[in-house]
């Protein structure tokens, strides 16, 4: 496995410690699932920007992925480490694990 994968908690403490790299963000959600509500700075991908963010990116900041409920993330975050993602990880639980869990 080439990514991790972590909890709410785990990945609001590595939002809240990056300080050097910012932690980046990524919602692989549909369009009105994002518009509905999503975590702060993230990134709404889908099929025709990808590359796009691949591309313009920092590799070795960060890199967090969720989707609804943390299981398509895992296949999204395994993507982006073999795209050269030094850390990549996937939010398990998702957003609704996120959405559910407000400190």
């Amino acid at each position: 496995m080439n990514f991790k994968r972590i909890g709410v908690e785990e990945a609001r403490n590595l939002i809240s410690a990056s300080t050097d790299k910012p932690v980046q963000i990524v919602d692989i959600r549909d369009d009105a699932s994002f518009a509905a509500g999503h975590i702060e700075t993230a990134t709404h991908l889908h099929g025709s920007n990808v590359q796009e963010f691949v591309d313009d990116a920092d590799p070795e900041a960060p890199l967090l992925v969720y989707c609804y409920h943390g299981n398509m993330s895992q296949s999204a975050a395994a993507y982006f480490a073999d795209q050269g993602f030094a850390e990549a990880y996937s939010l398990d639980g998702g957003y609704e694990a996120w959405a559910q869990d407000k400190d």
